[in-house]
């Protein structure tokens, strides 16, 4: 991996980083007037990491879901059906309530509750097992009792779904391929 490429961004900053972005492209960020020779030193330092993160990024581009724009409309259209009554039926289960529901396609969110109670879903989660999209809507709900990530708000979610932890790993394995 001798003479890596990578794109330098130097800023006020004290440290260095290396990222890899998902289109593959190797960042290195370094402060303003750091020698080159460092900088191409600290990262073969890191040609390990680089070499393995690679992969994963090469891995992940194999397997994303291209979506056609009649699969996005078809899936839109099933969002807007799906949620109102998904969050319906746990709304009554959890003892919750809820203001609008808003469909969108976020980049990097698969859902959110604002402090009024209004709920933003990821269209995307139909494309997903029910079990995941109802996770996200259990997950969501729960903001209804609690607005954070504490304890008590994941002992909310498992009242709901005592697997809560597996539908959740399983959204951060498939979300991957939909973002």
């Amino acid at each position: 991996m001798e003479n890596t490429e990578y794109t330098l961004i130097r800023s006020k900053r004290k440290s260095l980083s290396v990222q890899i972005k998902t289109d593959g492209q190797l960042i290195v960020r370094a402060p303003l007037h750091l020698a080159k020779n460092k900088i191409d030193s600290f990262v073969r330092e890191h040609e390990d990491w680089i070499r393995k993160n690679m992969a994963k990024v090469e891995q992940y581009q194999e397997e994303r879901v291209e979506i056609t724009d009649r699969q996005r409309s078809e899936g839109i259209r099933l969002a807007k059906q799906v949620f109102p009554e998904r969050a319906a039926y746990f709304a009554r289960r959890m003892g919750v309530s809820y203001g609008r529901i808003t469909i969108r396609e976020q980049k990097t969110r698969w859902g959110s509750c604002s402090s009024g109670g209004n709920l933003n879903f990821n269209w995307k989660l139909v494309l997903m097992p029910s079990e995941v999209l109802d996770y996200v809507v259990v997950h969501e709900l729960a903001h209804r009792k609690e607005m954070n990530h504490s304890a008590k708000f994941w002992k909310v979610v498992e009242a709901e779904l005592p697997d809560y932890m597996a539908r959740r790993e399983n959204l951060r394995v498939l979300g991957r391929r939909f973002v």
